[in-house]
C-alpha cells in the first residue's frame, strides 16, 4: 500500500499540527500558561489515536513508542504560544478570523486522515470483519482528542454541540465498509478521507446541525 503510505503520512502530518494548533488556541483563549498549552495541544492531537491503540490492545500506545507526532504537537503548540504571546492584538482582530477558516480546513482533513487511520490500524490487526469495531475505532481517532481538549478546559464537548462533526468521521466510516469489496484497497482510504471532508466542510458551510432541544431556563 505504497501509495498510502505515502499520502497517509502527509495526511497525519497535517492532522496533528491542525489539532495540536485547535487545542493550543483553546488554552490561549483560556488564559492557560505555557505548560497547559502544550499539554492541550497534544492530547487534542494524540489522544483519539492513544485510545484507539488501548481498544485495539496496542500497549503501550503508538504515541510513546513513536515521538515523531508528539514532538510536531509540542511544536506546533510552541509556536503558536509565542506567536500570541508577542502579538496578543491578534486575538481581537481579523487575523484570528482568518486563521480559525484555515484550521475549519485543515481539521476537516485532519478528522479525515485520523478516521481512515484509526481503521486501518484496526485492519491491519485482522479485524476485518468486525463492522461495529472498524467504525468505533475510526470515529475514535478521529474525535477523541477533541473530547478530551473541551473536558480539559471545561467545556461541554464540541462534538456533542455543533454541527455534524462526529457524524463526518461517521459517514466516512460507514463509506469504507460499503465500499471495501469493490474498490482498491488505497482508493478505499482515500476516497473514505474525502468523504469526512467534504462532509465536515459542507456542514460548515451551511451551519448543518443535528436536532437539539431549546428551552429557557
Amino acid at each position: 500500500m505504497l501509495v498510502y503510505s505515502k499520502i497517509g503520512i502527509i495526511l497525519e502530518i497535517i492532522g496533528t499540527l491542525a489539532f495540536a494548533s485547535s487545542g493550543a488556541l483553546v488554552a490561549i483563549r483560556k488564559k492557560m500558561d505555557v505548560f497547559g498549552t502544550v499539554v492541550l495541544g497534544v492530547v487534542t492531537a494524540l489522544g483519539g489515536g492513544c485510545i484507539r491503540d488501548i481498544i485495539l490492545g496496542i500497549n503501550p500506545p503508538n504515541m510513546f513508542r513513536n515521538s515523531s507526532y508528539a514532538l510536531q504537537a509540542v511544536a506546533a503548540s510552541v509556536i503558536l504560544f509565542i506567536v500570541f504571546y508577542y502579538k496578543s492584538d491578534y486575538l481581537k482582530s481579523d487575523v484570528l478570523k482568518s486563521y480559525e477558516n484555515v484550521m475549519i480546513i485543515l481539521d476537516a482533513i485532519g478528522l479525515g486522515a485520523f478516521t481512515v487511520t484509526g481503521i486501518n490500524t484496526a485492519v491491519e490487526l485482522g479485524y476485518t470483519d468486525e463492522k461495529f469495531l472498524l467504525i468505533f475505532v475510526g470515529m475514535v481517532t478521529g474525535i477523541g482528542g477533541g473530547i478530551i481538549r473541551d473536558l480539559f478546559s471545561n467545556e461541554v464537548p464540541f462534538v456533542f454541540k455543533e454541527q455534524i462533526y462526529a457524524v463526518s468521521s461517521f459517514i466516512g466510516a460507514c463509506f469504507f465498509l460499503l465500499f471495501r469489496n469493490i474498490m482498491g484497497y488505497d482508493t478505499l482510504l482515500i476516497g473514505s478521507a474525502l468523504v469526512v471532508v467534504i462532509t465536515r466542510i459542507i456542514a460548515v458551510r451551511k451551519n448543518l446541525n443535528l436536532p437539539k432541544i431549546d428551552y429557557e431556563d
